[in-house]
């Protein structure tokens, strides 16, 4: 049971990483800050993801 949820956990924050990221893409920012941003959410997920939900740039995709 307990690594069927940890599983689910990963899933949904690389669901929410791949979000995040197709945002960034979208987003008017310049092309340093995007990958800076990219950067940031691959390399530290969560944080990255808590990160960007708070300060990071946002682009016109919609779910």
């Amino acid at each position: 049971m307990g690594s069927t949820f940890n599983g689910l956990i990963g899933l949904i924050i690389l669901a929410l990483d791949i979000w995040a990221i197709l945002n960034v893409i979208k987003s008017g920012a310049e092309i340093g800050a995007k990958v800076l941003w990219i950067l940031l959410i691959i390399l530290l997920p969560v944080l990255g993801l808590i990160i960007w939900a708070i300060a990071g740039p946002r682009g016109n995709v919609r779910v």
